[in-house]
């Protein structure tokens, strides 16, 4: 019996092919949404927590931090987030992409873990987001044309 593909598979080409259904799609569609729009107008919401860890111990550098990087932060997790929700029903990825949907997997897993209130430990298994973030992270890691798999053109 023949393994089905890794979600995302490295390409000799040097991109990403992506082998998601039509649900798994609309789920990273429906999150991202979910997501810029709670960033947009909830700020403060608790299950942001972990989007935003302390940087600096000292109340005083950790607000200079906040008030020179925060903004600059915000901006890059939305335009990873709205890259994600644009190439989600893309059958190829360029390494950029594949980079920008690691860091909104990495973030919708973060808040819906806090929301969930999910250890760590707990994400690591049978999670559809985690699943794909591993996925990406190991075609991304991976020698064009997906190693010992058949190459995808």
């Amino acid at each position: 019996m023949t393994e089905p593909p890794a979600p995302i598979e490295r390409t000799v080409d040097g991109d990403f092919r992506v082998h998601l259904g039509p649900d798994e799609r609309d789920l990273l569609r429906r999150l991202t949404a979910e997501l810029d729009e709670l960033l947009a107008a909830e700020p403060e919401d608790p299950s942001l927590r972990r989007l935003r860890p302390r940087a600096y111990e000292d109340d005083q550098v950790e607000r200079e931090y906040r008030s020179l990087m925060g903004s600059e932060l915000e901006s890059l997790r939305l335009e990873n987030l709205r890259a994600l929700a644009e190439t989600a029903d893309r059958d190829r990825l360029d390494a950029g992409e594949l980079d920008r949907w690691l860091a909104a997997l990495n973030d919708l897993r973060l808040v819906l873990g806090t929301r969930l209130d999910v250890s760590e430990d707990e994400f690591a298994e049978g999670f559809v987001l985690t699943w794909l973030q591993e996925a990406a992270i190991q075609a991304a890691s991976s020698p064009l044309g997906g190693g010992a798999s058949s190459p995808t053109t």
